[in-house]
């Protein structure tokens, strides 16, 4: 039995069926574009932290923890991951000053 790499896409025969992959399509997108946004904040932070500015990484903490809470609100990573991002990049910001 020879099986594909691409998975075969069934068709939906029900009206709400259909719809709720129409839907899927959009949730995708919105998810996606949020998961995105976290980790480009992430990477700001760090690289922040990297160059030892510290007034720079503490500005783009204050930019980033509002997203990483919304992302975590919103479902899409778990809260205690977006917890433990935010004191990380926290604890390294406050290692800066030593």
């Amino acid at each position: 039995m020879a099986s594909s790499s691409k998975a075969k896409k069934k068709t939906v025969r029900l009206a709400s069926g259909r719809k709720r992959a129409r839907q899927d399509v959009k949730l995708n997108a919105a998810n996606t574009a949020l998961r995105s946004k976290f980790r480009t904040v992430i990477k700001n932070v760090q690289k922040a932290i990297v160059t030892g500015d510290k007034a720079k990484a503490a500005d783009l903490f204050k930019i980033a923890q509002p997203v990483i809470d919304s992302v975590a609100d919103k479902g899409i990573f778990h809260k205690n991951k977006a917890a433990r991002h935010k004191s990380r990049l926290s604890a390294k910001i406050k290692a800066l000053a030593a």
